[in-house]
């Protein structure tokens, strides 16, 4: 684990937090280009001044502490909302007690303790939730919440060389993966934005989605079986790479968010690094030709690394560019060969949509260079994260979401969103930008990711942000897309979620009755 101390309220590390001067400068953009009216920066609380309520109950077991400190770091995620409330010390929804066991034993002896003390549990990885997963604000008459930490339990417990899989505990960092699975000259690649401080047992059980654009899309892609403990007892879905044996049992488990119960290892597919990559840039003056291209891209079965569309109101918002083009970037990589021939098919693909590549496809490990659309929107992909903290202290809501619909019901469900989250950017709060991009693309649809940002009203940003946010919700649900391709469901998008999985409510629910009895794993996700 490294010795840099995380921000209490805001991404990552603090020394990466944006200085004023940075802040100021995204103001004065702002302002310039998208007419905001004037910003201040606002100043975050010290932690020790943060506003924590008494704790309702005590555990006298080993693995927990009721340390304020400990309780602030473990009361939200890291979404819009979660910034805003934490940035000013709004630390209600604190949990009374933070569990931080390093065996499923422990596990096993505190979910015990929550079930006869009707103590709701909340599983925490890295905190990096965006849709309320990990908030121990609960109802149900629960004498309080446990936040239970799993990473403690953080190594590659075993590696398969013969078959390439990995035995690995439910939570181990994106970066310790990679450290031990080094020794054997394996990856697991899979990169979420998150990558840096989210866990194996979260991307499990939120269906995190990596970086990858096709094939290997979501972390469900590499999962051989998964091990969990529930209230009930210990489940473990058996080691095989694949079965026609029921129903899929690992999907039991996948994407439970905690609710059923403590995912704590899995066996994972993992791979050695690949030999051969190539990687090029597509510009198009047309966005509807850009989904096209990219549309016969995915469904000409090239399997790209990369796909990822972003439009021009995109591009502009995060400076990778200074033209109005639509930019479409492709990547390949392989392990036993050149990839010059697929890249070479999808170039021609998007050159029959108009598409064009002015400095020409890149072979090999060379990096993107300085000042090319590439390198910017690598550089904003990872830092954003820190960006938007600065949004925060400016009064600006900058906030994501995120879904997945096929590609015939595409141009109607964008031109929706459009039209209803411009509208309630103007309702809410005067103005707003909104932007697009694809995040990973199928043979059958894309997944759209849509980007909004506004002037907020001090004091009234979380009513403002939740009539631009149901806005956004409701057009999914009208329009047959899903709530979520890879946030999760979590607290915020349960009203949706419900909708969606209206016929299969009941169904999860009694999982849930025969693997938590008492209701107490993650109370409010998933099903009421």
């Amino acid at each position: 684990m490294s010795g840099r101390e995380r921000s209490f309220w805001g991404w990552g590390y603090v020394e990466k937090q944006p200085d004023e001067e940075t802040i100021r400068e995204m103001g004065d953009r702002l302002e310039a280009e998208f007419g905001f009216p004037d910003l201040s920066i606002e100043d975050p609380i010290d932690i020790e001044d943060a506003d924590v309520p008494d704790a309702r109950v005590e555990a006298d077991l080993a693995c927990t502490t009721a340390d304020d400190e400990a309780r602030v770091r473990h009361t939200y995620g890291s979404a819009y909302r979660d910034k805003v409330r934490a940035m000013r010390g709004e630390f209600d929804p604190a949990p009374d007690v933070v569990a931080r066991p390093e065996s499923e034993a422990e596990i096993v002896e505190l979910l015990a303790w929550a079930t006869d003390e009707r103590v709701a549990v909340v599983p925490y990885g890295g905190g990096t939730s965006v849709v309320g997963g990990v908030e121990g604000d609960v109802d149900g008459g629960y004498a309080g919440v446990v936040s239970l930490d799993v990473r403690g339990m953080d190594q590659v417990l075993e590696v398969d060389e013969r078959s390439r899989t990995a035995r690995i505990q439910g939570g181990i960092l994106g970066p310790q993966i990679q450290e031990q699975l080094s020794e054997y000259g394996f990856q697991l690649r899979h990169y979420p934005q998150s990558y840096e401080f989210s866990t194996l047992g979260g991307w499990l059980a939120t269906h995190a989605g990596g970086h990858f654009a096709s094939r290997y899309t979501h972390i469900d892609d590499f999962v051989e079986n998964v091990r969990m403990v529930t209230p009930a007892g210990t489940l473990e879905t058996r080691r095989v790479p694949a079965s026609g044996a029921g129903p899929d049992t690992n999907h039991f488990i996948l994407g439970s968010e905690g609710a059923l119960g403590v995912i704590t290892e899995a066996w994972m597919d993992v791979q050695p690094r690949p030999t051969h990559r190539s990687r090029a840039t597509v510009h198009f003056s047309d966005f509807e030709a850009a989904v096209e291209a990219t549309r016969e891209v995915a469904q000409a079965r090239l399997s790209p690394a990369n796909c990822r569309l972003i439009n021009a109101a995109e591009s502009r918002m995060f400076q990778v560019s200074d033209s109005d083009d639509h930019l479409l970037f492709l990547g390949f990589e392989s392990l036993d060969g050149p990839t010059e021939s697929s890249m070479e098919a999808a170039l021609a693909l998007c050159a029959e949509r108009g598409g064009e590549c002015p400095r020409g496809p890149i072979y090999g490990d060379r990096g993107a260079e300085e000042g090319t659309p590439e390198e910017r929107w690598r550089r904003a992909f990872i830092e954003a994260p820190y960006l938007w903290d600065g949004f925060v202290r400016l009064g600006v809501i900058f906030d994501t979401f995120e879904t997945a619909t096929t590609w015939d019901r595409f141009p109607d469900l964008h031109a929706a969103i459009t039209e209803a989250v411009g509208a309630a950017l103007e309702d809410a709060c005067g103005m707003g930008h909104l932007s697009c991009r694809f995040t990973h693309v199928y043979p059958d649809g894309p997944a759209p990711y849509y980007t909004f940002v506004a002037p907020a009203e001090r004091g009234r940003e979380l009513e403002q942000w939740a009539q631009i946010k149901g806005a956004a919700s409701d057009v999914l649900a009208d329009q047959g897309a899903t709530i979520t391709h890879h946030h999760a469901v979590g607290r915020v998008h349960q009203p949706w979620y419900a909708r969606e999985t209206a016929d299969f409510q009941e169904s999860l629910r009694a999982v849930k009755d025969v693997l938590d009895p008492a209701g107490i794993m993650n109370p409010g996700v998933l099903v009421e």
